[in-house]
């Protein structure tokens, strides 16, 4: 965990994926979105595959691009999130976060989800940082660990909590503490959906989360003081 009191503004803007996931959004938000970005500090923007790739210059040097697969659902052919994750390497993207095949994971089918990671691992190869999205409001608390080590033995370097999009709901207190035991400190921990203030945003760090994920970036750093 990470003593909140370290936290600045410098450093929380760091931890964020800046993310804008709307299916109407164009590539004029996407660039403003890159913008706010830069003007905010933050560590990374993640998009839609189809806002690939971004002109030059649009996104600021330092800052990674993320970008989905499989989303919202992960109810794709593991072919199709393959090539879905290759394809956006392709154009630009640095991350990628995928969802895991949600119906396998109810039915816990884990060697099924290390399959579909391991393949997106595959078509990414090993330099482009991989996070798997659980949806642990889907799954439960009781499948997180296993979850969890579905997604370390396919090669994840993260796993996520949600897409957002999921009626059940987004990143909750116990569910993040829950992966972060599961991975003690080999993976990294996002937490994303329903994040929208710097009490949430420092509440999910004190409880694992390496990574947040909000389209909320501004809200958040306005409640922390300035460095």
């Amino acid at each position: 965990m990470t003593e909140n009191a370290t936290i600045t503004r410098a450093v929380l803007a760091r931890m964020i994926d800046h993310t804008l996931l709307a299916p109407e959004a164009t590539d004029e938000d996407v660039v403003q979105l890159a913008q706010e970005a830069a003007r905010l500090g933050a560590g990374a923007i993640c998009i839609s595959p189809s806002r690939l790739p971004l002109a030059p210059g649009v996104l600021a040097p330092g800052i990674a691009l993320a970008a989905v697969t499989g989303f919202p659902s992960g109810a794709h052919p593991v072919a199709v999130k393959a090539a879905e994750a290759a394809a956006v390497v392709a154009a630009g993207a640095t991350e990628v976060d995928m969802v895991i095949d949600l119906g396998a994971a109810l039915r816990d089918q884990w060697t099924h989800i290390t399959a579909e990671v391991a393949a997106v691992r595959a078509a990414i190869g090993p330099s482009v940082v991989l996070k798997v999205i659980l949806e642990t409001a889907v799954i439960g608390p009781g499948r997180i660990a296993a979850a969890c080590g579905a997604a370390e033995a396919g090669g994840a370097d993260f796993v996520k909590t949600s897409t957002g999009f999921h009626k059940a709901g987004g990143a909750t207190i116990e569910a993040v503490t829950a992966m972060a035991a599961a991975v003690g400190g080999r993976l990294g921990v996002k937490a994303s959906g329903g994040i929208r203030t710097a009490e949430t945003a420092l509440a999910m760090i004190a409880a694992g989360a390496t990574r947040l994920g909000t389209s909320s970036t501004a809200a958040i750093l306005s409640g922390l003081p300035d460095d």
